[in-house]
C-alpha cells in the first residue's frame, strides 16, 4: 500500500477484498435491473423486485454473521461497540473506508432516484452498510476493553 496524503483507492494488500468487491457488485446489479425498470423497461419489474429482496435477505445473513464475529472478537477482549463497527470500522485505513462507504453512498444514490418507481429499493442499502460492520467485525483494529491483555488486530476468517 502507497501512503499519500490522500486515500490510494486501489486494493493492492487490503485484506477482506472480497467483502469490498462484494458491496460493488450489488450496487452494480441493482443498478443494472433498477434504473431500466424505472425509466421504462416493465419486462425488468420482477428482476428487480426479486434483486431487492435478494440483496436485503443477504444482508440479514451479513448482519448477523458481523455481529457474531464482533461479539467473538469483544468476548476475546477487543472494545467493539456498534458504533465503531459500523461508523469508525476500528481504524480501517483510508482506502478501506473510501471504497466501503464509497458504495454505500452509491446505493444510497441509486435508491434515492428510483425509490419512487421501485419502493423495494429501500431495503438495499442494508447490504452495503452490513458488509461495512462484516469487513470491521474481521479486520478492523479495535482497543482491548478494560481490564484485558492488550489491543488485537483483526483476522478472523
Amino acid at each position: 500500500m502507497r501512503v499519500t496524503g490522500r486515500a490510494d483507492l486501489t486494493l493492492d494488500g487490503v485484506r477482506g477484498r472480497s467483502i469490498i468487491h462484494c458491496s460493488w457488485v450489488a450496487d452494480a446489479v441493482f443498478a443494472v435491473t433498477t434504473v431500466p425498470f424505472v425509466l421504462g423497461v416493465d419486462a425488468l419489474e420482477g428482476v428487480s423486485i426479486a434483486i431487492s429482496l435478494l440483496c436485503f435477505a443477504a444482508s440479514l445473513v451479513v448482519w448477523v454473521w458481523a455481529f457474531g464475529v464482533a461479539f467473538t472478537r469483544s468476548a476475546e477482549g477487543d472494545d467493539i461497540a456498534v458504533a465503531s463497527l459500523f461508523v469508525t470500522m476500528g481504524a480501517a485505513a483510508p482506502e478501506v473506508r473510501w471504497q466501503l462507504f464509497g458504495a454505500l453512498g452509491v446505493c444510497v444514490a441509486i435508491v434515492a432516484g428510483t425509490a419512487a418507481g421501485q419502493p423495494f429499493g429501500v431495503l438495499v442499502p442494508m447490504l452495503p452498510l452490513g458488509l461495512v460492520g462484516l469487513w470491521a467485525a474481521k479486520y478492523g483494529e479495535f482497543p482491548p476493553r478494560r481490564g484485558s491483555a492488550g489491543p488485537r488486530v483483526g483476522g478472523h476468517d
